[in-house]
């Protein structure tokens, strides 16, 4: 039930010790999220909130061959030594927590963990949280979310945790939520999610939340010109008064060269067929329309 994470998932902190990764880590194991181990290189030997520590991930997996989820607390100037580390230890699925990330590092994980076969959500993400089985892999308010059948995939953390409360006071509860970051390169896009949403038998709607920079809503758009809409989609899209030009919150919200911006987006959106809210509080009663 949901995708991505489930009660199989066996999570692994890296940056477990700092003070972010220490205290989602609780979060996360209030939730009823299955971490086994922690790894902070000079630490090992303690326990943050009684999981054990290990000063790198190869003895971490010696010690849990179960582990099968990474999530990366790790600073900035060290998150892409902890993703290779992650990858080459043969994890398949790494939640990059960390933002301000050098693009151009990010890159070369993201290309290194394709030819892996690897999923990288974020960097720069909340994560991913499965209110059915209770399990957090990330940064998420968890009162907010309850089990249904809607799929959320967003760039923005922040509009997340607002739609997602939204639909959960209009009775329609989640499957999955997948924070993908709003960074100019990620691991996963909203391509890669909305399939994994059209294979979930439990997964009955999809909310696509987009902001401004970049293109990967106009790629979506084409992938569903492309191969038609399977369930129903209902997308909003941040930004719409944002100046062209200047920086909006997340290093990959900026426009430029007369591309990434609201309405184009939009457009391409709705060319393709999907539903645009204009407001975040419509998209409940959008979605129970086309769900109808």
């Amino acid at each position: 039930m949901g995708v991505l994470v489930n009660r199989a998932t066996r999570v692994l902190v890296q940056g477990i010790t700092g003070r972010e990764g220490s205290f989602h880590t609780l979060r996360m194991l209030e939730y009823g999220t299955n971490i086994v181990a922690g790894v902070t290189p000079g630490k090992g030997g303690r326990n943050v909130h009684g999981v054990p520590v290990y000063d790198s991930v190869e003895e971490a997996l010696r010690n849990h061959p179960e582990i099968n989820t990474s999530i990366i607390f790790v600073p900035a100037r060290y998150a892409a030594d902890a993703v290779y580390e992650a990858l080459d230890a043969g994890i398949k699925e790494i939640v990059v927590i960390t933002e301000h990330i050098p693009v151009h590092n990010t890159l070369k994980f993201v290309n290194y963990a394709k030819r892996l076969q690897a999923k990288i959500i974020g960097p720069n993400c909340p994560g991913i949280i499965n209110p059915f089985d209770r399990v957090n892999v990330g940064i998420f308010p968890t009162s907010i979310f309850k089990p249904g059948s809607i799929g959320i995939v967003s760039r923005s953390g922040t509009l997340t945790y607002e739609i997602a409360l939204s639909l959960t006071k209009h009775g329609l509860g989640q499957s999955t939520c997948i924070g993908i970051g709003g960074d100019p390169i990620t691991g996963m896009d909203f391509i890669d999610i909305v399939k994994m949403f059209y294979m979930d038998p439990d997964t009955k709607g999809i909310v696509l939340i987009g902001e401004i920079g970049g293109d990967m809503e106009e790629r979506f758009a084409d992938y569903i010109k492309k191969h038609g809409i399977e369930k129903p989609i209902v997308a909003f899209i941040a930004g719409l008064t944002a100046p062209p030009g200047k920086r909006m919150g997340h290093a990959g919200a900026i426009i430029s060269l007369g591309m990434g911006d609201a309405l184009t987006k939009i457009r391409a959106l709705e060319d393709a067929g999907i539903k645009v809210a204009k407001t975040p509080s419509q998209i409940a009663k959008m979605l129970k329309n086309e769900l109808s």
